[in-house]
């Protein structure tokens, strides 16, 4: 891949790293979804930085953004905008006043406490980066992204995001509670010699010349990398891959290309005992244009999109697509003989289980795609 996007890549991770801490993973899925038209879900906790991050990324990348406050009471029209009288105007005409979502980084924050009705009002602007109001069709400026904060939605006074509005959404990503010595750098960030060794090093930064100069030379990258991920070929693996776990979701095991007896036989179990329904066509086009833009900005020594690649992206890819069975995770801890972890670290290794045994096990494919840094907490100790 071209060292020059590798470079960019690193520059605006370095950029964010310097406001923020202890999130790069989910700077590069942000930018992954950025860079190839999608969105992105950000699930925890109130107080973990998901505002703050889009902040960020929004200063970083020198495009403006909005923010939509979302609440029981807020009305579509709060967030596409309407038609208001024009008081310049002698004859008292209607002049469309435009809504919060026309900016190019929007944020949704708390998006699943407003009524399913409101949240629904997102799903053209997401899809067709337009709106519509009283039957007249008004663009979004490209690029057009929604970063949404949702708080789990066991917390009082949420709602579940409608389906078609969840699977939208290129990745949902869960927020880390940030490990001892990341909360020390939080707590010191605006104090003291943390802060004065911050506004130095924003200052010295390399790679900083890098870096988006303004929104014009920000949009001219966007559009070049756009084209550049569109270019990227995935190996025949990655596409066979992406094709097996459509198939399998779907309860098509024959059409599974280059999966052993054994694999097939785990791959099965899993869909039967587990699976509600499968992955519909969008989680396919996600995954390998996620696989494509992980490869082409953070995998230096790729020259198509690779297995790696394709791992780094399919938890958060698949995390809010993939519907189970309510008592899923009582039979999957009876599959891999396990009482103590979390509902949802359980189901981040399933998923990581998934991708493994639909891998095609020609070649050294499946082995690197197990041994993928995204899948390392799930496969050791591996009990199957």
């Amino acid at each position: 891949m071209n060292k020059a996007i590798h470079d960019y890549a690193d520059a605006l991770l370095a950029a964010v790293r310097r406001e923020m801490f202890g999130i790069d993973e989910i700077t590069r899925l942000s930018l992954v979804a950025f860079y190839t038209g999608g969105h992105v879900l950000l699930e925890g906790n109130p107080g973990l930085g998901k505002t703050e991050l889009v902040k960020t990324l929004g200063k970083v990348l020198k495009f403006p953004f909005g923010r939509i406050q979302f609440t029981p009471d807020l009305m579509p029209s709060d967030i596409t905008g309407t038609y208001m009288p024009d008081f310049e105007n002698p004859r008292g005409a209607l002049s469309f006043r435009q809504g919060p979502v026309f900016t190019n980084l929007l944020l949704a924050d708390e998006i699943n406490r407003a009524t399913p009705k409101t949240q629904s009002a997102m799903l053209e602007a997401m899809a067709e980066k337009q709106v519509t109001v009283l039957g007249e069709k008004r663009k979004l400026e490209e690029p057009f992204m929604v970063l949404a904060t949702q708080n789990p939605i066991d917390q009082e006074g949420t709602y579940n995001l409608p389906e078609a509005q969840a699977d939208r959404f290129m990745f949902k990503v869960a927020m880390p509670i940030p490990v001892a010595n990341t909360v020390r750098l939080i707590m010191n960030k605006q104090a003291g010699k943390l802060a004065e060794a911050l506004d130095h090093e924003r200052e010295e930064a390399s790679g900083a010349h890098l870096l988006p100069k303004d929104t014009a030379d920000s949009a001219r990258k966007f559009a070049e990398l756009q084209r550049l991920v569109s270019q990227v070929a995935p190996i025949p693996s990655v596409e066979a891959h992406i094709v097996n776990m459509f198939m399998a979701t779907n309860g098509r095991f024959n059409d599974m290309e280059g999966v052993s007896g054994k694999a097939a036989d785990r791959v099965k179990r899993l869909v039967d005992e587990l699976v509600t329904y499968g992955l519909g066509p969008r989680a396919a086009i996600c995954l390998m244009l996620g696989a494509k833009a992980w490869s082409l900005l953070f995998e230096r020594n790729a020259t198509h999109a690779e297995g790696a690649g394709l791992a780094s992206v399919l938890i958060p890819t698949l995390r809010h697509r993939l519907k189970l069975d309510l008592d899923w995770s009582e039979i999957y801890r009876d599959m891999v003989s396990t009482t103590g972890e979390t509902d949802d670290w359980l189901y981040e290794k399933l998923l990581a289980d998934f991708c493994i045994h639909t891998a095609p096990s020609s070649g050294e494919y499946a082995a690197t795609v197990k041994s993928a840094a995204a899948f390392r907490p799930y496969t050791q100790g591996e009990r199957w």
